[in-house]
């Protein structure tokens, strides 16, 4: 006879949706082999309920990254990555199945999770570079992470277990809540998006005035939130000596973050905060002073931006390939190369720059 397997994690959290939705038997959709053991879906399972309010959509729920079992981790107050992950989507009228992109897209984001060691907290955000639904013309390619509206966290035997909600984000919207907040801008857009469900068919919000006018005065009031910020394109050249002098120091940025570098600036280093640009090869520190100047060390570069030459900065950084020289710093030059974006086959989709 086998020993019975203990499931207070994954109870407590069917648990908390039966407060939701009574006993709706929902969608579920489990994993054959696991991915520890070579199965390619890192989380057990996937369910998906019927939700009417505000207006009939699907509500996924993964069950994977707490601890849905056993307490293995030596946390004791958080159950796993302390978190599972939602997600709503529209649904149409006589729709039986949830759609197989939303599961893919949680499945891929455990896969991200797990393999990076990134996890995420309500208000952050990320780029998905492409449309959250492959192969469709929605303007949504980006996702940010809220509290989902109904689920509060939850207290296991295993610890605490929070939920988040993905939402679906356009690019312009991201880079609302890059210059301002995240929190910020989902508040800005409830009244627009309830419940904060994902339509696939939806304009930016960003066009809609309300919402356009508190971005605005939030930056204005607030700054930004945003004091780390991933470039995939971002090198340092230090400067060499030439037979007819020597040719100054480059720093060279990506033409799809350069644009959103120039905004930042205004939202960090004019309200007196820092910027910290980051690659897997080097961090650039970005920091207010009384006087512009640079620095080399173990730990990155580091410039410190005067009001005048970080509003230089600003207005000179474009997301279009060129050089840039700022009348502070002699010594530096900064080069924005082309962006191009791919697909996940690695075929290039589009350039900027």
């Amino acid at each position: 006879m086998s020993e019975e397997v203990n499931t207070t994690g994954w109870d407590a959290i069917e648990q908390e949706m039966s407060k939701i939705y009574g006993d709706q038997e929902p969608k579920h959709y489990g994993t054959l082999l696991p991915y520890m053991l070579g199965g390619e879906d890192p989380l057990d399972g996937i369910s998906a309920y019927k939700a009417e309010k505000p207006y009939p959509h699907w509500h996924f729920i993964t069950f994977g990254f707490s601890e849905l079992y056993d307490k293995e981790s030596e946390d004791p107050d958080y159950s796993g990555y302390g978190f599972e992950l939602t997600f709503r989507l529209t649904r149409t009228e006589g729709e039986e199945e949830p759609p197989a992109w939303a599961l893919n897209l949680l499945q891929n984001m455990g896969r991200y999770i797990f393999n990076s060691g990134n996890i995420f907290r309500s208000g952050d955000y990320l780029d998905a570079n492409g449309p959250i639904c492959l192969a469709s013309d929605t303007q949504l390619t980006a996702l940010a992470f809220v509290e989902d509206p109904e689920l509060s966290a939850v207290d296991t035997p295993n610890g605490q277990v929070q939920f988040l909600q993905m939402v679906g984000i356009t690019g312009e919207e991201l880079e609302s809540m890059q210059t301002w907040n995240t929190l910020g801008m989902l508040k800005a857009c409830l009244e627009h998006m309830p419940h904060y469900i994902t339509d696939l068919s939806r304009d930016s919000l960003v066009r809609v005035p309300a919402v356009s006018e508190a971005v605005q005065r939030g930056m204005e009031q607030d700054g930004s939130n945003t004091g780390f910020l991933y470039v995939d394109q971002l090198a340092w050249e230090p400067g060499k000596n030439r037979l007819l002098g020597k040719a100054p120091a480059t720093l060279r940025l990506g033409a799809k973050q350069a644009g959103i570098i120039g905004k930042l600036l205004q939202g960090r280093i004019l309200k007196g905060k820092d910027l910290n640009l980051v690659s897997s090869d080097i961090r650039v520190v970005l920091e207010p002073g009384a006087k512009a100047d640079f620095e080399t060390g173990e730990d990155g570069i580091r410039m410190k931006l005067d009001e005048a030459t970080a509003a230089e900065l600003s207005r000179k950084l474009q997301p279009k390939e060129g050089l840039i020289e700022l009348s502070a710093f002699k010594g530096i030059s900064i080069q924005i190369v082309k962006t191009h974006i791919k697909d996940q086959e690695g075929n290039v989709v589009s350039t900027i720059g």
